[in-house]
């Protein structure tokens, strides 16, 4: 697919999910998409997005990101204090983060069964379950 047409996509994508695709939505989400399913917080974002020659801020990243996900484009991955990562895989599925290495990749779906989930309080529904599998080296005996 040539870049206008992927653009053309990307547009339509962010269209679809209710947003207005400003030329800045648009770039971020070419960047978010275009090597398939990512974990990434919007610092690394925004690096990629200056890399690229998209002269967008910080905070600008961030917004779009949270809009992004408010519309069902993305989901947000909490692992590590204030550390919070971006996934472009939007299904239910779980996670391992490397701790010291800040990267975080998925479990294979098939590999987690959740059991015995406590009932919602009244009026609430459970929308989703996140389980983070948390990594090191292994240490020397």
């Amino acid at each position: 697919m040539d870049s206008r047409k992927a653009t053309i996509a990307v547009e339509m994508r962010v269209r679809d999910a209710g947003l207005r695709p400003t030329r800045q939505r648009v770039a971020l989400a070419e960047l978010l998409f275009a090597k398939g399913d990512r974990h990434l917080s919007a610092e690394e974002l925004h690096e990629e997005a200056l890399g690229a020659g998209v002269p967008v801020s910080l905070a600008t990243v961030y917004n779009a990101l949270h809009q992004f996900t408010e519309a069902g484009l993305l989901r947000i991955l909490a692992v590590e204090g204030a550390k919070t990562y971006f996934d472009t895989n939007t299904s239910d599925h779980h996670h391992f983060y490397v701790e010291g290495e800040n990267r975080v990749f998925d479990i294979e779906s098939s590999a987690v069964t959740v059991a015995n989930l406590p009932e919602p309080p009244e009026g609430m529904e459970i929308c989703n379950v996140d389980i983070v599998v948390r990594l090191r080296p292994k240490r020397a005996v």
